[in-house]
């Protein structure tokens, strides 16, 4: 089995209606936690990653430029990460699917990791 890493992105007024209250962030939390149970209980979950803060600063290039971040994209979050086992990437695409961030307008970006 090869390990492959989910990140999960979202964008800041779906995270707000899928977060912003206790019954909204309760009701996502239920779904999300029965998907990773089901990942964990088919031998799938090698980690179960942690949720991320939505700031943080990204470096880039020879001059070192320093931007803010985390952002895939000037709409995007990168709001946590998984990593997960799975025979191949089509597997692990497959696996993604079910991810109930995928109900709203949420991505999983699904990334092999690789072996040093």
């Amino acid at each position: 089995m090869s390990e492959f890493i989910y990140l999960f992105r979202s964008n800041p007024a779906d995270h707000q209606e899928h977060m912003g209250t206790p019954e909204a962030a309760q009701q996502s939390m239920q779904g999300f936690l029965k998907w990773v149970r089901e990942l964990e209980a088919k031998g799938h979950l090698k980690d179960p990653g942690q949720p991320l803060e939505p700031v943080g600063k990204v470096i880039r290039g020879k001059k070192k430029v320093v931007t803010d971040g985390p952002y895939a994209e000037v709409k995007d979050l990168v709001l946590g990460f998984m990593i997960i086992q799975a025979r191949d990437l089509a597997q692990a695409v497959e696996l993604s699917m079910d991810c109930p961030m995928l109900d709203g307008s949420g991505s999983v970006e699904v990334r092999p990791i690789a072996k040093l």
